[in-house]
């Protein structure tokens, strides 16, 4: 099981809005960058303006920021994107036999076990900003244009 690809695909948007803040950004320059299409960006924008941010100009206007960077960490994009509920990264198959010791038992070892997972993760996210996203992301790209 992967994580929607919305949350990559919203961490792009954000980056390119943040490196190109001069740039007319529509739905259709940022994806050609994604390598998507349109609609798929569109649909994650939307999102991000429900969350508070970015801005959407209708027709041909083009996104923006709304937050600086530094007040965005990547938990807040994530929930945004709804990628995944809380508590609810990973399934635990439904119907195990409660016959069988181990299959009447597994879904509570395991729900404790996951949620754990699941809250790491969410801490990570949480400890991120997308000012220091962005900052690596330029010096990659410095890189790799000298």
């Amino acid at each position: 099981m992967k994580i929607s690809s919305r949350f990559s695909i919203a961490v792009h948007i954000l980056s390119l809005l943040a490196i190109t803040p001069s740039t007319h950004c529509t739905s259709e320059w940022l994806a050609g960058s994604v390598g998507t299409n349109p609609v798929i960006i569109r649909r994650v924008l939307g999102q991000l303006k429900k969350a508070g941010l970015v801005t959407v100009r209708a027709g041909s206007g083009g996104a923006s920021l709304v937050k600086q960077l530094n007040e965005v960490r990547l938990l807040d994009i994530y929930r945004a994107v709804d990628v995944v509920e809380a508590g609810q990264l990973f399934h635990i198959h439904e119907e195990p036999n409660p016959a069988c010791p181990v299959g009447a038992n597994i879904q509570t070892v395991l729900q404790l076990l996951l949620t754990r997972a699941q809250e790491a993760m969410e801490n990570i996210l949480a400890a991120v900003t997308m000012e220091e996203l962005v900052q690596v992301l330029a010096k990659e790209i410095e890189t790799k244009t000298q």
